[in-house]
Parts: structure tokens; C-alpha cells; sequence
């Protein structure tokens, strides 16, 4: 018989498997966008409580973005810290100008950012990012927002 700290542990186990299967469906959509552009793989390298913030987790992923590729529009109610490790992003959030990274350079996401446009910038080569995420536990990493226009 399980003990009950045992049990625990496997629905902790469960739901980061739910919660990692989900953002990674939500951040990759289907493997075309209406568009026809490729859309991105992500992995999850890390999960983990933070000591000293209460209901606060870190979440660790790689995003790789096929030559051509993008993301839908997205917001993640988190703070995200992106550094591009290979190859160039476009990304954008509302409000503000996109930028064009290279590998070595970063972006940040606030929790009330919607990003409106992340992209591979080149058609040829791939780009890959790394991504820290600081989230409340137990919510989505990220959720899809309408299309529409971004504010300059």
C-alpha cells in the first residue's frame, strides 16, 4: 500500500506531466500555422519549486525555431528571460518595437506582456532559445491570445 506522502508525490509527478505535455502543445500548435509557417519545438529541461517564494516556480525550456518558423501570439504570466543561443529571433511585445536578437543577446517578457511576435528571422537556418520562466505553480506557462495587430 502507498503511504500518502508517496501518492503525493506521484500526482505531483502527473500534473508536471500534464503541465509540460500542455505548454508544449500550446507553444508549438500544430506543426504548420495557417500561414504555413513551421511552428517551434520546445523541451522542458527543468521544473522546480522556489525556495522562499510561496506558490512562485522556476520552469527551464529550449525553444528551437525551424528555419522560417514562429509562434502564435502568446502571453505566459510569468516573467520570462529569453537568451538566444543560436542563430537570430524576431520578437515583439505589444506596445513595443520588434527587435531582431542574435545568438548571445536577451529579451524579457513581463508577466502582463503579450508577445506578439516570436520568429526565426532568417529562412535558412534554425535559431534556439533558452528560456527561464518565473510563474505561480500549478497555472499554464503559457496561453494563446487572439490575433491582432501589435501597438508600435
Amino acid at each position: 500500500m502507498r503511504t500518502p506522502s508517496r501518492a503525493r508525490d506521484y500526482l505531483r509527478l502527473l500534473s508536471l506531466g500534464v503541465l509540460s505535455v500542455t505548454t508544449l502543445m500550446i507553444l508549438t500548435g500544430s506543426p504548420r500555422a495557417d500561414d504555413g509557417k513551421a511552428r517551434p519545438n520546445s523541451g522542458i529541461l527543468m521544473s522546480r519549486d522556489l525556495a522562499g517564494a510561496p506558490g512562485k516556480e522556476a520552469l527551464v525550456i529550449t525553444v528551437e525555431y525551424p528555419p522560417g518558423g514562429a509562434s502564435a501570439p502568446h502571453r505566459h504570466d510569468a516573467s520570462v528571460f529569453v537568451y538566444v543561443l543560436e542563430g537570430s529571433v524576431v520578437m515583439q511585445v505589444d506596445g513595443k518595437p520588434a527587435e531582431t536578437l542574435a545568438a548571445g543577446q536577451t529579451f524579457y517578457e513581463g508577466p502582463d506582456d503579450v508577445h506578439r511576435v516570436s520568429k526565426n528571422a532568417s529562412a535558412t537556418q534554425p535559431a534556439k532559445l533558452l528560456v527561464f520562466m518565473v510563474k505561480d505553480k500549478g497555472k499554464p506557462a503559457t496561453r494563446l491570445v487572439p490575433s491582432g495587430p501589435s501597438s508600435p
